[in-house]
């Protein structure tokens, strides 16, 4: 069959036929209005936050969200969790909480096999899925507003059960990278299944991201810098034109310097709050490249009225 033809076919699916080489600019924005959010990843605990919040005031940016435990949640005991929520809800900053254990936790080892890998990072079994629901219900209970999720059967099966009345809807629920979403076709499918908004893999190309935004309305995420281990992306200068071509769209970072061990149980506090400083230090410059570069685009006041903000 022709390609062309092909292409026709997508359209009539609602997917773009082919990547949009001309760029074209969001016509989307946030709820206020604004083009482009600061999130910030790993944020691992209170004394974590407590150092975010400091540099943040002190170079007077906002933070909107927090994409917090990627240790997976169960790691951290109630009381941390609650200072936790109390802290961000009282910055007005929205928290991505992060269930656990996850996969790769459990008895099965397939996931760390460079072939297993492959396979990304689903749930094995009912019984992993049961615990994982059982952990998003406990940090709801302590006043958490928003989840993270990998498995799609799992965000799937989270949107039934809030039909169903059976969870909570007043939650954020993202998408998480690690489910690979690479096109438009996937842009959908998160946004039909409920995620609220997802993170697409981080080294796809302008015309690539502009028609996945063609496809989609929720907010996606784009990475700034992302690990070594997951191809050590520098993405500083594509802020600008990420901006305009996703929005509306969060900006993430992650170190540049590491990898995802980072967010292993054992990492030391000092490693973390390292980390808090020298993201926001980033934040600071790619929001002052944005508004040198794309002055028309707006970033959201610190406390948007979207956000799911904790409830203490």
């Amino acid at each position: 069959m022709q390609l062309n033809k092909v292409s026709e076919l997508m359209e009539q699916a609602g997917i773009p036929g082919r990547d949009l080489y001309d760029l074209p600019s969001s016509e989307l924005t946030f709820p206020d209005g604004c083009h482009y959010r600061i999130e910030i990843s790993g944020v691992e605990g209170p004394k974590a936050l407590e150092a975010l919040i400091k540099e943040r005031r002190k170079r007077n940016i906002p933070v909107h969200r927090l994409v917090s435990f990627c240790q997976g949640g169960t790691l951290f005991d109630d009381a941390e969790l609650k200072d936790f929520a109390q802290m961000a809800a009282e910055d007005k900053m929205e928290v991505i909480a992060i269930p656990g254990p996850r996969a790769g936790w459990d008895i099965g080892r397939q996931y760390i096999s460079s072939e297993g890998l492959r396979c990304g990072m689903n749930l094995r079994g009912s019984d992993e899925i049961r615990k994982v629901i059982a952990d998003l219900f406990r940090m709801y209970d302590i006043g958490m507003r928003g989840f993270m999720l990998v498995d799609l059967g799992v965000l799937a099966m989270v949107k039934k059960m809030q039909s169903q009345g059976n969870f909570p809807k007043d939650v954020a629920i993202k998408l998480s990278v690690w489910a690979g979403m690479a096109s438009a076709a996937g842009g959908i499918l998160a946004e039909k299944i409920g995620a609220s908004s997802f993170n697409p893999i981080s080294d796809l190309t302008f015309p690539q991201m502009a028609a996945i935004r063609k496809a989609t309305t929720i907010p996606i995420d784009f990475y700034i810098w992302t690990f070594n281990s997951y191809g050590g992306e520098n993405r500083i200068y594509d802020a600008p034109e990420a901006a305009r071509i996703y929005a509306p769209c969060y900006f993430k970072f992650e170190p540049a310097d590491g990898s995802s061990t980072t967010y292993s149980p054992f990492a030391s506090d000092a490693e973390h709050i390292g980390l808090m400083i020298k993201k926001i230090k980033w934040a600071e410059w790619v929001i002052t490249h944005v508004k040198e570069n794309e002055p028309g685009l707006k970033l959201s006041e610190q406390g948007a009225a979207d956000l799911f903000l904790p409830k203490i």
